[in-house]
């Protein structure tokens, strides 16, 4: 199978990046035969640590694949980072901001011009203090919807034991088994044709997720829960009046 052609920063990252998941896990990549070997797709991921990024990509590349990812614009101001972002073509996501439309409509183009798009719908690290994906965003839905082309759920398991963020904790040694599993493409054949409206990008998102809760039940031989975890925002001090 012929590789896409992701050009010198693709080429750049990826011979930073395959050394350096060796260097901080044992990376064991399942499912890459969802992904289709040419032509556009979706795919939608748990997101459990900093570190998913890394290996979500190698998931997507050594499938022959080149990623292009939906991700924060901040992330765009990073020195050198910064470059990579943009000769590799990704997709920076200004939330809150009349730029943010923007975001939907690159990915909906990458979607259409056959490129491989991934998004993780719950917005950041998961907060669910046993890992589980948490109640997400509907971006990635409106994507789905917005384009006809496969929705692939890849799931992460291992990344939290090397970097816990919400802890500020760093442990590479001993060395975790990673985890990156594929499942097979999500069937939204019900929602295709319908007008997008707020209940059907709830329901599309939510089943989404259910599929990537499923597969990460079976990657961690474990029973999912019923629910969506919902972080509570801290509220702010009461004050006298």
């Amino acid at each position: 199978m012929t590789r896409e052609k992701g050009g010198f920063w693709v080429d750049l990252a990826a011979a930073v990046f395959y050394p350096s998941s060796w260097l901080v896990g044992r990376p064991r990549y399942e499912g890459r035969e969802y992904l289709p070997a040419t032509g556009g797709a979706l795919v939608v991921a748990n997101h459990i640590s900093y570190l998913d990024p890394l290996y979500t990509a190698l998931w997507v590349h050594s499938a022959r694949r080149v990623p292009r990812f939906l991700a924060k614009a901040s992330l765009w101001r990073v020195p050198v980072f910064g470059k990579v972002l943009v000769g590799s073509e990704q997709i920076p996501v200004h939330r809150d901001s009349a730029d943010a439309q923007q975001s939907l409509r690159d990915g909906i183009a990458g979607l259409a011009n056959g490129k491989v798009v991934v998004i993780y719908p719950e917005g950041t690290i998961s907060r669910d203090p046993d890992g589980w994906p948490m109640h997400s965003r509907t971006g990635a839905a409106r994507l789905a919807l917005s384009s006809d082309v496969p929705v692939i759920p890849v799931v992460h398991w291992g990344t939290r034991e090397i970097y816990d963020h919400y802890r500020k904790r760093f442990r590479p040694l001993p060395r975790t088994t990673v985890h990156v599993r594929g499942g097979a493409p999500i069937d939204l054949s019900a929602y295709r044709g319908k007008p997008v409206d707020a209940t059907v990008l709830r329901e599309v998102t939510d089943l989404m997720m259910t599929r990537c809760r499923e597969l990460l039940a079976e990657v961690r031989g474990e029973t999912a829960p019923a629910d969506f975890y919902r972080h509570a925002p801290v509220a702010a001090p009461e004050t006298d009046s």
